[in-house]
């Protein structure tokens, strides 16, 4: 394909042989698995994939893509191609007689948004494959205490089991990106690690707490909850949001949900 990659879409087309083999090994697919391609490119992972599963679901922005991408893939098996952004998507839609395996080199320029939009919709996901900026990743995957914890990392972490696999170099990218990047496992729980008596309010203070990450609870959840009622949940307000639990930021939800 001779396809220029367009900056608007963020493009990075993936090309390496041998970090095609080992992302397609990671997924394992499977035949008569429903799997879903976002941003399939060039199809460096939709043939290989589509071969081993015998069809596959692909969502692609660049309609300028979809032509040469159907003639590259048209013996491989059973390719189905919507042409929509993925931020817009409903993915439960296909959900049809299995949990989708959700796979994509994900532009770095809405990978956090789409991110959100798939967790939402986590219910009708089996696993997701995803390469992203190695930097996202790793503030995924971060316990608390680290610099990259923040509102990723505990709503991440609330839905899915995160593991990082192995780290991409830019020459693997045509064009290269300026950064390195890395794929990621992610798989949602069938249940939470963590109670939560309302999901919106435990979202609100995860996201008011990290707005201003430097100040002290106490300050950042002021009109969700007071310090005394910090303290009621087992919290010192004193602490910043970086250094809170998993655990700690259910217990919080859960006194503000009360109040409410």
């Amino acid at each position: 394909m001779t396809h220029k990659a367009r900056k608007r879409f963020g493009q990075n087309f993936l090309h390496d042989p041998g970090i095609i083999g080992k992302i397609v090994a990671a997924i394992r697919p499977l035949p008569g698995e429903h799997l879903v391609e976002i941003g399939p490119g060039h199809g460096a992972i939709t043939l290989p994939l589509l071969e081993a599963a015998g069809s596959l679901t692909v969502i692609e922005l660049d309609r300028d893509l979809i032509q040469p991408l159907q003639n590259h893939c048209r013996t491989a098996g059973e390719l189905t191609v919507h042409n929509c952004d993925a931020l817009r998507f409903d993915f439960c839609s296909l959900a049809d007689r299995s949990a989708l395996r959700i796979v994509g080199n994900l532009p770095y320029n809405i990978s956090t948004p789409l991110l959100f939009r798939l967790l939402d919709q986590s219910q009708c996901i089996g696993d997701m494959h995803f390469m992203l900026q190695k930097e996202v990743v790793e503030r995924m995957a971060s316990p608390p205490g680290r610099g990259q914890y923040g509102r990723l990392s505990v709503m991440l972490q609330y839905r899915c089991a995160v593991y990082p696999l192995f780290t991409i170099g830019p020459g693997a990218f045509n064009p290269p990106p300026k950064v390195d990047s890395a794929f990621v496992r992610l798989v949602p729980f069938k249940r939470p690690p963590v109670d939560v008596a309302d999901e919106a309010v435990f979202a609100a203070v995860v996201r008011q707490a990290f707005a201003q990450r430097r100040k002290t609870l106490r300050n950042t959840l002021r009109g969700l909850l007071d310090a005394d009622e910090i303290r009621l949940a087992g919290v010192d307000p004193a602490l910043r949001a970086e250094t809170l639990s998993l655990e700690g930021f259910a217990a919080l939800a859960n006194r503000a949900a009360r109040r409410r």
